[in-house]
């Protein structure tokens, strides 16, 4: 009789709480209130046409500024900025920390970023 296969165990994927369950309401409102409002990539600073529809790559979408994965709060506006998709891709998860002398990192948001920064860097 043949030996049995092991198969590895794998940690069930949890869904992020800005695409299901009570934070996904808070979200949409919120995704409704940054398209009427806001015009310019909060990664970029380039304007956004929001004439332009999902897949292209300068159409717009929401970005957390402080990733779901590092912290940030899925829904809360705050925390979301309009942006390019490809900018948002690019910058994926990504954190800036700003370095003082003497002292801990300190972590900025990036509303405020270089226009020539390179995210593959980071």
């Amino acid at each position: 009789m043949p030996a049995a296969k092991k198969t590895k165990a794998t940690k069930p994927k949890t869904a992020r709480a800005d695409r299901t369950g009570r934070q996904r309401s808070s979200f949409e409102s919120a995704k409704k209130k940054i398209l009427k409002t806001q015009e310019v990539c909060g990664i970029c600073g380039k304007p956004v046409d929001k004439k332009l529809k999902f897949p292209h790559p300068l159409s717009p979408s929401i970005d957390h500024i402080i990733p779901v994965d590092k912290g940030g709060h899925p829904s809360d506006i705050s925390n979301l900025q309009l942006a390019h998709l490809c900018c948002n891709r690019k910058k994926s998860d990504k954190l800036i920390e700003k370095i003082k002398f003497d002292q801990q990192p300190e972590l900025i948001s990036n509303r405020v970023l270089p226009q020539t920064f390179d995210w593959k860097t980071v």
